[in-house]
């Protein structure tokens, strides 16, 4: 059951990402339909992609764990030549950055809306929203790079 899990996790982990997208793009535009007066539409998807941004996390480390488990690389080589090299590989490097800075900005941000503190949530978010949202897109083009696009033999 488990090598069933280790190959279908990437493709959960993707769609997390992606639902994750989803629903950060609809927070956001609920913020510009300036709905947030009603803040239950925003809050619910808000804590929406929050809770799918942890399911995520939590699944791609059980797939890294699954990995050094059956004794297979933990990292999945990547089998694109040439030109995606130079694409793939900053994009990877950029998307692990940014992924261990988010997970403190997202606590941050929504702890300040928890406590009520609206200036200072609206003050981390608008630099939390763009990095998250880069996170969450680049998540599912690595799945992509990796598994779909150009998968190692």
């Amino acid at each position: 059951m488990s090598t069933d899990l280790l190959h279908t996790l990437p493709a959960i982990n993707a769609s997390l990402n992606g639902l994750a997208t989803v629903l950060l793009t609809t927070g956001f535009l609920l913020i510009k339909a300036d709905r947030v007066k009603n803040q239950n539409a925003h809050r619910a998807v808000m804590v929406s992609a929050f809770t799918v941004s942890v399911v995520f996390l939590t699944c791609y480390l059980l797939h890294k764990w699954l990995k050094a488990q059956s004794g297979v690389a933990v990292n999945t080589s990547f089998a694109g030549e040439g030109i995606w090299r130079w694409i793939y590989y900053p994009m990877l490097i950029s998307h692990v950055l940014l992924a261990m800075v988010i997970v403190p900005l997202i606590l941050i941000t929504l702890w300040h809306a928890i406590k009520g503190r609206y200036e200072k949530h609206q003050k981390w978010a608008k630099w939390t929203f763009p990095l998250w949202y880069y996170v969450s897109v680049t998540g599912v083009l690595v799945y992509f790079f990796l598994y779909q696009w150009f998968p190692a033999a």
